[in-house]
């Protein structure tokens, strides 16, 4: 499938379905005796790490008669909130605890279910629910349907607003937080999916019969041939990529405007890197375009967890919002989804040397190259420097 998108440039096959451990659930023929069932004892408490190992989807889970209480994100601990459902993006993980406190009533078998979340009406997706079965095993078993949750609609934006708007550290004595208050580089970086043009004599799949792509700040990432890592180390880098990856967008314009001229679609492919060095606090503000459709993107960054300190709707204004950043308890996060045609900005210390990819975690946008790469400078003492490759790692 990958093969046959890349070599269109049109988009990608849609799954079969969606699945919970492996499993589309019980609503599918094929899932109807194989769907997962996790059991459980009235009056005992369950902590549940959900994951999204999705490719395409953001998700809303939920389990029918249960609220959920969320102690964690990333692995960072959190305030704990209590909530009806949990919204989680590609990459994230969530820790949540469950009362099993509904065995004594008429009903024993309740279904979760995970919906996906998708709000660009150009892009293509999967809108199938997949479902699981919670099931008291110490009460007598019933024959009856299990309830089926309340979840938000699939283009739900404000109800994905509200749950991530909750999230906050638990800044706390055992687990302080070490928000950085002074920033030495401020980044804007816009997130959009693009065109690029078909080269004469190819037939493309497609808008417009061009090649779909995808950008940061107008530069669609292309994978060298040989290893940035690698190049970097051995003081090789110039020829595998440029470091000149762009602090801002070339043009502003206003991103989330729903009346774009078509020359914003387009973009051109580069191997380009941003270089900080280390100890460097660093401020990202991703920003979500209506550039072929505005939609919430959940960016990740290998090899650090951040402070989430902002997030708004709209185009970020410099001026006004940061004073609306929180400061004092922001979620430690290692992916964020950026809101629908809306900002999110994120704050780190560059004090982890080496080479570290920053990408959408939508699957597709990745392999179109909505991404980039932060190399980060060896720092002066033995620890704060990148380790040599290890002697039997293999050549390429």
């Amino acid at each position: 499938m990958l093969a046959e998108a890349l070599s269109s440039g049109g988009d990608f096959q849609q799954s079969d379905a969606n699945t919970i451990n492996g499993q589309p659930g019980d609503l599918f023929p094929c899932s109807s005796d194989t769907a997962f069932k996790l059991p459980v004892e009235h009056g005992n408490t369950y902590m549940l790490r959900i994951i999204n190992a999705a490719l395409t989807n953001e998700f809303f889970f939920a389990i029918a008669g249960h609220r959920l209480t969320v102690v964690g994100t990333d692995a960072a601990y959190t305030k704990p909130f209590t909530v009806d459902h949990v919204f989680i993006g590609p990459g994230q993980t969530k820790t949540v605890l469950l009362n099993a406190d509904r065995g004594r009533s008429n009903r024993t078998r309740y279904y979760m279910a995970a919906r996906p979340y998708a709000t660009n009406p150009l892009a293509s997706f999967d809108n199938s629910t997949a479902t699981g079965v919670l099931e008291y095993i110490d009460a007598p078993q019933a024959t009856a349907m299990p309830d089926v949750p309340a979840l938000p609609a699939i283009n739900d934006s404000a109800a994905a607003e509200a749950y991530s708007v909750q999230l906050r550290s638990l800044a706390s004595d055992e687990h302080p937080v070490d928000v950085p208050r002074h920033v030495d580089e401020h980044m804007l970086i816009t997130i959009a999916v693009n065109e690029i043009p078909c080269t004469l004599g190819e037939l493309c799949k497609g808008p417009r019969s061009n090649r779909l792509a995808a950008s940061l700040n107008n530069v669609s990432f292309e994978a060298p041939t040989t290893a940035i890592l690698g190049a970097y180390y051995s003081s090789m880098l110039q020829g595998v990529a440029r470091t000149d990856f762009p602090d801002n967008p070339a043009v502003g314009f206003n991103y989330t405007s729903d009346e774009l001229t078509l020359d914003l679609a387009f973009t051109a492919r580069g191997t380009r890197v941003k270089v900080l060095e280390h100890g460097t606090v660093v401020e990202v503000v991703f920003q979500d375009t209506a550039i072929l459709g505005s939609e919430s993107h959940p960016m990740h960054l290998h090899g650090y967890s951040f402070y989430v300190v902002g997030r708004g709707a709209g185009d970020f204004d410099r001026r006004k919002d940061p004073a609306t950043y929180n400061l004092e308890d922001p979620p430690y996060q290692n992916t964020v989804s950026v809101p629908k045609a809306g900002w999110a900005a994120i704050r780190f210390r560059a004090a982890n040397p080496g080479v570290w990819f920053m990408h959408c975690h939508f699957e597709r946008h990745m392999v179109w190259g909505m991404e980039t790469v932060f190399i980060v400078k060896n720092g002066k003492t033995k620890e704060a420097k990148i380790m040599p490759p290890p002697p039997n790692m293999p050549k390429c």
